[in-house]
């Protein structure tokens, strides 16, 4: 039975901020240590404890690991995961500009820059206030990528001043802050025209007399 432990036993720690965790042994050893590309601890043998701290971690797939020498060599990985909020995050439509037309289809297009690690980033389309849409990723790099999506949408006469935003979150619960970590986008506000007259067929007598009245409503 592995004679020792880890805590915590999972660190989730924003890139360039200090990191520690302490390894406990309760029996007698020959030696412990810590193995790590960041913070390495060279092995004693006076201790029931060890500590690895790091002030400034900068190893974004480092994988310390305490090792403690009894009858034989026992080793016990701490898991950290490295993290790092967007620089930017953006939303614009999709090879167009100006008014949209009503009952026609667009795209969006928000931009994450600079996020890490990917695996844990959603982002989520809000209408207003309303949560309409969410991405997550499988991609397992664990350095800073740009993500870019996009999100189809169509308009109605109701939808004009109505502001979309979207908004990168990384979800790093249990360990991680509370709240996550969430950066939105400013606002888009859409403008709607209307432009399509509705249409009426009347069936009229030969002959009879008709009058017409057109009335117009639309925007602009």
């Amino acid at each position: 039975e592995n004679p020792f432990k880890i805590q915590p036993d999972k660190l989730v720690v924003e890139f360039g901020a200090s990191a520690s965790a302490n390894c406990y042994i309760t029996t007698t050893h020959h030696g412990m240590g810590w193995e790590a590309s960041q913070g390495a601890v060279d092995m004693v043998d006076n201790v029931q404890s060890l500590t690895w701290k790091v002030e400034s971690l900068t190893h974004w797939d480092i994988k310390p690991f305490c090792y403690v020498i009894t009858d034989q060599q026992w080793q016990l990985e701490l898991q950290v995961t490295v993290y790092k909020r967007p620089d930017l995050v953006s939303i614009s439509t999709v090879n167009h500009k100006g008014p949209m037309i009503e009952g026609r289809h667009y795209e969006l297009q928000c931009d994450v820059q600079n996020v890490a690690p990917v695996r844990l980033l959603n982002v989520n389309w809000y209408k207003g206030q309303q949560l309409v849409h969410s991405n997550s990723f499988t991609d397992e790099t664990k350095t800073p990528v740009n993500k870019k999506m996009t999100l189809q949408v169509s308009t109605q006469r109701v939808d004009d001043g109505v502001q979309y935003r979207c908004e990168a979150e990384l979800k790093l619960a249990p360990e991680g802050p509370h709240p996550p970590p969430r950066v939105q986008s400013a606002p888009l506000t859409i403008t709607v025209h209307q432009i399509e007259p509705d249409k009426v067929v009347l069936k009229v007598k030969e002959g009879s007399k008709v009058s017409l009245i057109c009335t117009a409503m639309g925007n602009p």
